[in-house]
């Protein structure tokens, strides 16, 4: 149809060479140098933010634990229970997985008030009914574990500080991410804006 104007091409591919956004070459366009900019300031953003997060957040959760850590120590008490009845036989006794295996047998204790407690727990396999072994309880007369120790706390604050970590960084990546696909957008509008001004140049009406 005379005057129509073709569709605009797709923008050629450009050979991907290091850092081609910031060298001058005829395809860049502007968004292509905000686009590099803006990703070079996230990753230095991400590298300055990146320690004071990991220090800020595992400092944090240092003393958090730190804290659950002593009022689990004022709120437990280790002592001897007694089994009320024979552990399970693991099939292969003597077996590594024997040795890490635990079974949920019934055990009686007391606790510093004096007062008698009846609750499963977690035993090695085989024991015979009558046989004691130490558990951690808690002030309403239940098994539970024992208190935070120093590693535990530490561990768990090095876990939270990598999360936090990983957090700035990916937070980076989403941002240029989506800065990435509205420049491209842009792009490509300015691309088609440019071709109708181009294609009756190119084109012959008949």
């Amino acid at each position: 149809m005379p005057g129509r104007i073709p569709p605009a091409p797709p923008p050629l591919e450009l050979r991907r060479v290091r850092l081609w956004r910031l060298r001058r070459n005829p395809l860049r366009r502007r968004g292509h140098l905000l686009q590099a900019w803006i990703g070079l300031g996230l990753i230095l953003a991400a590298l300055a933010v990146t320690p004071i997060a990991t220090f800020l957040v595992g400092d944090v959760a240092y003393a958090h634990y730190t804290r659950t850590a002593q009022h689990q120590a004022e709120t437990r008490h280790h002592t001897t229970a007694v089994l009320l009845e024979d552990a399970r036989r693991h099939p292969e006794p003597g077996s590594d997985e024997a040795e890490n295996t635990r079974y949920p047998t019934k055990v009686r204790f007391t606790d510093p008030n004096g007062h008698t407690h009846i609750a499963p727990t977690d035993v090695q396999p085989a024991l015979a009914k009558g046989s004691t072994i130490r558990v951690w309880a808690g002030t309403d007369g239940k098994i539970t574990d024992a208190p935070l120790s120093p590693s535990q706390i530490r561990n768990r604050a090095m876990g939270w500080a990598i999360i936090a970590a990983l957090c700035v960084h990916a937070t980076a990546a989403a941002a240029y991410g989506t800065v990435s696909r509205i420049l491209h957008r842009r792009n490509l509008a300015a691309w088609d804006t440019a071709w109708a001004e181009t294609a009756p140049r190119w084109t012959t009406s008949s």
